[in-house]
């Protein structure tokens, strides 16, 4: 076999792998929503029996109503990453599609009501949460052992650039069912000996690599097939988001370099208006108690308020419960909260846990301060900080802060600034509804999510007091 005719056999290999595996999570996906919707139409049936309320969906009717559950359901879980079985977390895939599932049983009992003109009995629906919520466990643990036992770790080269790399690889090494670095290679040894390398191996990761260098590795590793794992510099973010242009023989990608457009932060505002006035009819009450208990457990102030930076270097004070003791940071002094700080109240441990101390800044967005969706706003003395270590901090401030975004949906509390800019910059430059939608979906999975202060650093603080 000639050089040629080895480079198409494993280009044909490596795409026939690819395309399996595409097909199997999709089949996979496909077969859960089928049973799940099948476990809506029995208890549909069973639950609400009443041939005076429903009459015309005992026929062919009752088919169309399992199909828009179906198809609602597939969507929801679509939009929050639940179908991701091998990619993500088996508890991550869990509360996506249990979140989801949770969505389209209202959305449903909703549309049942309509139906019937009438609210309907709500215990049907709380019994369909209980079985589907059985189901999704059992579900996705079958496909995380089914995965486990099929799969086998890509064998991955690692090339480091000049700095010796960000600690991706210890990030990757978290997840060895998924990725295996069998060597690490420095871009020293040179672009030729750098391709016998990895030829060897299922896939590249290159991690901090100068431009010139990366696309040559690239486009080598794309003629054979190989996958590579690219660090996306901000300059690749940024191309990504352009927008294509077709006029010449030559394709181009227009880099407007504005952020939103006036018409997206119009729509953008009224949605955040009209998304928190709803919200605050649910929220008041909770609010009412949490502001009671704060008081109960010490007697100290509600609310805390501190100076941070949004949209163009505004300053503005950002709204919190007091989750900490009175004077928490003496003198000024910047001191970080960890997993354990005696200065979290009683009452500050529980609603940190689940994010509600952030809750009063509804009030923040009602005066345009901050939006739903956006990078979260950092403290003026961090702000300053990033700046003179990163001048290319500021491109977060083309748009609002926000209550939930990129960096905190797939960030850690040790998130370094730059990657912080990364994530950040990810929903900037491709900036939609839609990705808004999305992002306050997923923003519900993380909720319960405990996230550990191991390695947390002054500089990368955001949530301390």
């Amino acid at each position: 076999m000639n050089h040629e005719d080895e480079i198409f056999a494993k280009l044909n290999s490596n795409r026939r792998k690819s395309d399996a595996m595409d097909m199997v999570r999709r089949l996979e996906a496909v077969l859960e929503v089928v049973l799940l919707a099948t476990v809506f139409y029995l208890v549909w049936r069973l639950g609400y029996d009443e041939r005076g309320v429903f009459p015309a969906y005992f026929g062919r009717g009752k088919y169309v109503l399992a199909g828009v559950y179906a198809v609602l359901l597939y969507l929801l879980c679509h939009v929050m990453n639940g179908f991701q079985f091998g990619m993500m977390k088996q508890t991550d895939i869990i509360f996506s599609q249990i979140i989801a599932m949770i969505l389209a049983n209202f959305v449903e009992y909703f549309i049942l009501s309509l139906i019937a003109n009438v609210m309907v009995r709500f215990l049907p629906i709380l019994v369909l949460c209980l079985f589907d919520g059985i189901a999704i466990g059992v579900i996705c643990t079958l496909y995380h052992v089914i995965y486990l036992k099929t799969h086998v770790p890509r064998r991955l080269l690692m090339i480091h650039g000049r700095n010796g790399g960000n600690g991706l690889d210890g990030k990757m090494a978290a997840r060895p069912d998924k990725y295996r670095i069998e060597k690490e290679i420095g871009i020293e040894i040179g672009l030729d000996a750098l391709r016998r390398e990895a030829a060897l191996y299922d896939g590249v990761v290159l991690n901090d690599v100068p431009a010139e260098l990366r696309n040559d590795i690239l486009k080598y590793c794309y003629s054979l097939g190989i996958r590579v794992y690219a660090e996306l510099k901000l300059s690749d973010i940024i191309v990504r988001g352009g927008e294509v242009i077709d006029l010449f023989d030559t394709p181009l990608v227009l880099v407007r370099s504005r952020g939103i457009t006036a018409i997206e932060r119009l729509v953008k505002r009224l949605l955040d208006i009209l998304v928190c006035l709803v919200g605050m009819i649910a929220a008041l009450p909770v609010m009412g108690v949490i502001a009671a208990a704060i008081k109960l457990d010490d007697h100290g102030p509600v609310f805390y308020r501190q100076e941070r930076v949004t949209e163009g270097g505004r300053k503005f004070m950002i709204l919190k419960f007091r989750s900490m003791v009175v004077d928490a940071e003496r003198q000024g002094e910047v001191l970080p909260a960890s997993d354990n700080d005696a200065r979290i109240t009683r009452v500050g441990r529980v609603i940190r846990s689940i994010r509600m101390d952030e809750l009063p800044q509804i009030f923040n967005i009602l005066k345009g301060e901050m939006s739903i969706v956006g990078p979260r706003p950092e403290r003026t003395e961090h702000v300053r900080k990033y700046l003179e270590e990163i001048p290319e901090f500021v491109y977060r401030y083309k748009v609002p802060a926000g209550l939930t975004g990129y960096a905190q949906i797939f960030g850690q509390y040790n998130t370094t600034a730059y990657d912080k800019l990364r994530l950040d910059m990810m929903y900037i430059e491709h900036y939609s509804l839609w990705l808004d939608f999305k992002l306050v979906l997923m923003t519900l999975r993380i909720l319960f999510k405990k996230e550990s202060t191991a390695g947390f650093e002054v500089t990368d603080s955001e949530r301390q007091e």
